[in-house]
């Protein structure tokens, strides 16, 4: 998978801009505040729809203006190149590949595979439940065609649950029973996409960790509401809804499902999620999507689009050179740093090197000085 191209138009601090894609590697040199961030970014969202630094898409578009569009000509693996675009206006989103436009954004997702590594990553187990399954929602939808649109349909589910509970003074129960079938139904799907992906990666990263650490006692634990394991999963899940059916009709809320699971990381059998360090906390992540890389290579014969923003100001020589075997392998990579002392010559040396000065991009060698 390769990026050839990508276009902004009235997108964070850039009015219009498009940039042409050589090389494997590509690198962007700036100050803070400066754009070079909003380049990835908008990769990212070419790809998902969706920011990673933000959740309404309102904060893309650039101040004043009414809309925002990102357009990018993709080369998959087969060499077939496509034309993506999503733009996004007051009204909401829409996207389109080759100039069609797609009525669901499913048809739309998984088509373009990046793997996101920046700074807010180590929010991702120092912070709340909801956005852990946020993150694991967003990485297994672009692993598997159709996990997403399990996830609407639950959450469509979940909603009339929950206002039915709110609402109704006297309880339908064969109404209310049909909408609790659909949610133990869809529980049970979400359930099977979520233990594979988390089976799948933790393959993977325990060689990764080691590869990284020297160590290797790494786990990645998916805590479920129910036993995942059990042959009978639907009658567990029955069962555990009927047990709280007079809690639910207090609480007028759905008390259990899949919208309140959550995943831990352990080293040496220690959950870090509260309590490790800001290093412990890094490095799991950074294994986790390393190990994300060798899941899409294995199973979707995919080599996805890696985005580095600023993550090599943080690591010692040893990882800098551990993750440079992993990203430099026939891997389009783009990565953003202050300092260009901060990142490894080998990539330097195959790298197209773009500088960012005030929403403007200069390729090195360009004749504005710089070399």
């Amino acid at each position: 998978m390769f990026l050839k191209k990508i276009s902004l138009v009235n997108f964070r601090n850039y009015s219009q801009i498009s940039i042409d894609f050589d090389k494997k590697i590509n690198i962007f040199i700036g100050n803070n505040a400066q754009g070079k961030t909003n380049i990835l970014e908008s990769i990212y969202v070419l790809s998902i729809t969706k920011s990673h630094r933000c959740s309404k898409d309102s904060f893309l578009i650039k101040q004043g203006e009414l809309f925002t569009k990102i357009t990018g000509e993709i080369v998959h693996e087969n060499s077939l190149k496509k034309s993506y675009e999503v733009l996004i206006n007051s009204k909401g989103k829409k996207v389109s590949i080759n100039d069609i436009p797609l009525r669901k954004m499913s048809e739309y997702l998984s088509n373009i595979n990046t793997i996101m590594f920046c700074p807010d990553d180590l929010e991702i187990l120092k912070g709340p439940p909801q956005g852990r399954r946020y993150f694991l929602n967003v990485e297994i939808g672009q692993f598997y065609n159709n996990y997403l649109k399990y996830i609407n349909d639950y959450n469509k589910v979940l909603k009339n649950r929950n206002e039915y509970l709110k609402t109704s003074n006297k309880i339908d129960k064969v109404y209310f029973n049909v909408l609790t079938n659909e949610l133990i139904r869809l529980n049970i799907e979400i359930l099977n996409f979520r233990k594979n992906y988390i089976d799948k990666i933790n393959y993977h990263i325990k060689k990764i960790y080691k590869d990284l650490t020297k160590k290797e006692d790494i786990l990645v634990k998916y805590e479920s509401f129910v036993d995942m394991n059990s042959k009978d999963l639907y009658g567990l899940i029955k069962e555990k809804y009927d047990k709280v059916y007079y809690q639910e009709l207090q609480q007028k809320t759905t008390l259990i499902g899949v919208h309140r699971d959550d995943f831990s990381i352990y080293l040496d059998n220690v959950k870090i999620n509260n309590f490790g360090s800001q290093g412990q906390h890094r490095i799991a992540i950074l294994c986790f999507k390393l190990s994300e890389i060798e899941m899409m290579r294995e199973n979707k014969y995919v080599k996805p689009i890696l985005l580095l923003d600023d993550i090599f100001s943080e690591l010692d020589k040893e990882k800098k050179e551990n993750i440079i075997k992993y990203i430099d392998n026939d891997l389009q990579v783009f990565i953003t740093s202050t300092d260009i002392n901060n990142i490894d010559t080998k990539l330097i040396e195959k790298a197209d090197v773009f500088y960012v000065e005030n929403a403007k991009v200069y390729e090195r060698g360009e004749k504005d000085g710089r070399e």
